[in-house]
């Protein structure tokens, strides 16, 4: 842990990261997205189901799949899908203490959208802490793990890989940082589609809260 008091650059993923995945919000926007397709495509929420899960695992995200065959308007379906209630998201004081303590610039990089991300850190009180959101749009809706969008968030924010670490809840996102030259953190879930590839080595580090890594590190 002592070596990442050199880091400069902090970057968050936003869903199932800066919050547990338990209080199941992208529950929410997956189910969003399943009526999405289901009325732009005329079809079942069944069929529209399949399609959402197939388009995920062969082009990263739902939305670049829908983008690619579908020719849709990506703001819609970003307006659309994040469009849920977040009143049961609670403040968390100790991630804000601990987020709050750490040294070097604090980037949201997310798939989703910059107004969601905003509304969620806001419910948990972190908002504050934050210099800056790189969302799906600022990728130009060329997701994580494309290494391009990792490339791209570097050249936006002037990052320097060797002083910057990544923390997401997705294995497979970790790899185009870790060969970049970050240091990497996957947050511990048992979801087989983020699970998979949490024991490569492009991993440096693994936690089940992230408050409770950043207090480690804050504690050395």
């Amino acid at each position: 842990m002592r070596e990442l008091k050199d880091i400069k650059y902090w970057l968050f993923d936003l869903d199932n990261t800066l919050y547990s995945g338990a209080t199941k919000v992208f529950d929410q926007v997956d189910k969003r997205m399943s009526d999405y397709i289901s009325s732009k495509l005329n079809i079942s929420r069944e069929e529209a189901k399949k399609i959402q899960k197939n388009y995920f695992v062969e082009y990263n995200t739902t939305l670049n799949g829908m983008i690619k065959n579908h020719k849709i308007d990506a703001n819609e379906f970003l307006e659309f899908v994040h469009d849920i209630d977040l009143n049961f998201l609670k403040e968390d004081k100790l991630l804000g203490e601990e987020i709050g303590k750490i040294n070097g610039k604090k980037i949201i990089f997310t798939n989703g959208s910059r107004k969601h991300a905003k509304n969620v850190i806001k419910r948990l009180g972190i908002d504050r802490h934050f210099d800056g959101i790189f969302d799906i749009v600022s990728a130009d809706f060329i997701p994580k793990p494309s290494i391009k969008t990792y490339k791209k968030i570097i050249e936006k924010y002037k990052i320097e890989p060797q002083y910057s670490i990544f923390i997401e809840d997705i294995a497979r996102n970790l790899k185009p940082a870790y060969e970049l030259g970050m240091k990497t953190v996957w947050i511990i879930n048992d979801e087989p589609w983020a699970a998979e590839f949490s024991d490569s080595d492009f991993i440096n580090y693994k936690t089940k809260k992230l408050s409770m890594f950043l207090k480690e590190v804050n504690d050395k």
